[in-house]
């Protein structure tokens, strides 16, 4: 069996997602075709829901790995563990994957060991394989699996960069935050939002994102704004929403977290 060849749900049955461009039709290209996917963009911006997405969309199941400075090769493959007197071999996500035939999501690849990379060399090219030193198994992944992994390039520097090497082995699609109008349907189809507080959150992150270049590391994420969203519809006051779920979470610092409410006033005051 093909992985063109499997059940794909109707629109009906999955979750909600604003497509932003054409990157659904591309990730099916990639899927049908048997190809690693590699996503690139902003915090919040969307990327891990576009993979629960696919993965209902093509009805497969999908293993997420939050990648960290400590996560090693064996994290993803597997370990031998000590239990009731005996040594037994414990799968990791990357490995129940490989043979389950599910997607395998790297959340942040850039942030895991470097020694990952080996590991998935060999499963992001041709040869689809995943060896297992440890247990002298060579899985050969079947159709249905799929890698993909993502990182934000905004955070890369020298020592955590992805190579070149690395990169071509993938097929990438770039995130970014949606336009205002998708951004506004976004917050309505998540939330339940009224559309005009759906537009004053979409201006206000806006106007919040012109400032990343100066007084925030980053701007407000879709995400964030999905939260004020949430806040708003359950009655909270929209200032109090704006200050719990945009401004406090963009920054520590008391004044940069005022001058931010006082945009949010702008929006919001009248």
């Amino acid at each position: 069996m093909t992985a063109s060849a499997l059940h794909r749900r109707t629109d009906s049955e999955l979750p909600f997602y604003q497509p932003q461009g054409n990157e659904v039709e591309l990730f099916e290209y990639a899927y049908g075709s048997q190809l690693p996917v590699l996503i690139k963009g902003p915090t919040g911006c969307g990327k891990t829901r576009f993979i629960s997405y696919m993965a209902e969309r093509l009805g497969r199941p999908v293993y997420t790995v939050a990648c960290h400075d400590d996560l090693t090769a064996a994290d993803l493959v597997g370990r031998h563990l000590i239990g009731d007197g005996a040594t037994y071999w414990q799968d990791g996500p990357l490995t129940r994957a490989v043979r389950e035939g599910a997607i395998c999501y790297l959340d942040e690849v850039v942030e895991a060991r470097k020694d990952t990379t080996v590991v998935l060399h060999p499963l992001s090219d041709d040869r689809r394989i995943l060896p297992i030193e440890r247990t002298g198994e060579l899985l050969q992944a079947p159709p249905e699996f799929m890698l993909v992994v993502s990182y934000n390039p905004g955070y890369q520097h020298l020592l955590k960069g992805m190579k070149p090497s690395t990169r071509q082995r993938f097929v990438a699609l770039r995130f970014d935050y949606p336009d205002a109008k998708t951004e506004q349907a976004i917050l309505i189809g998540e939330t339940g939002i009224e559309p005009h507080l759906a537009a004053r959150l979409v201006n206000l992150a806006h106007s919040l994102r012109a400032l990343q270049d100066h007084d925030l590391e980053e701007g407000a994420s879709t995400r964030l704004l999905v939260y004020a969203a949430t806040l708003i519809k359950q009655g909270c006051d929209p200032l109090a929403a704006c200050r719990a779920a945009l401004a406090e979470p963009l920054s520590d610092d008391i004044e940069t977290v005022q001058a931010l409410m006082e945009v949010a006033e702008a929006s919001f005051g009248g």
